[in-house]
């Protein structure tokens, strides 16, 4: 089993370079065969087994309105076979959603993620986040506020 500091620096490089740039093409030496989505309500993944494609896909799709999108990470946890992160998360909404224009305005939202891994690999998550926050930060920018 890889040591705790091998998979706080494997995921902090996974985050940084697939999330944060959108590289999503190098994931794929970073995850196991599949990806599960154990826990994370309101993502439209929420319990499903991806595939590199599905991953893929879904990587690209919550980018697509917050290309810019950064994670910054607040604390990072290690223990055998899980890294445990969390996180503050910021991004120019660019894109329309659905009921929603792109409003050019920033919009933030914090949360907490355990990711698994089986080796150094990556094979899943456990996450938390603040979606009512993002929202009500979407319904305020598009009745015009700031």
């Amino acid at each position: 089993m890889p040591s705790p500091d091998t998979l706080k620096s494997i995921l902090t490089r996974f985050i940084a370079t697939v999330w944060d740039d959108g590289d999503v093409d190098t994931a794929r030496p970073w995850l196991g065969d599949t990806y599960t989505v154990h826990h994370d309500p309101g993502d439209p993944w929420d319990g499903m087994v991806l595939d590199f494609a599905g991953f893929k896909d879904r990587v690209i799709r919550s980018r697509a309105a917050f290309p810019d999108q950064r994670f910054d990470l607040q604390h990072v946890f290690a223990d055998q076979g899980a890294v445990s992160v969390t996180w503050l998360w910021a991004a120019t909404h660019r894109g329309d959603l659905p009921g929603f224009r792109a409003s050019g305005q920033t919009i933030r939202m914090s949360g907490a993620t355990v990711y698994l891994f089986e080796g150094e690999r990556i094979t899943g998550h456990w996450q938390i986040a603040d979606r009512l926050g993002v929202y009500q930060q979407l319904q305020r920018h598009a009745a015009g506020g700031q």
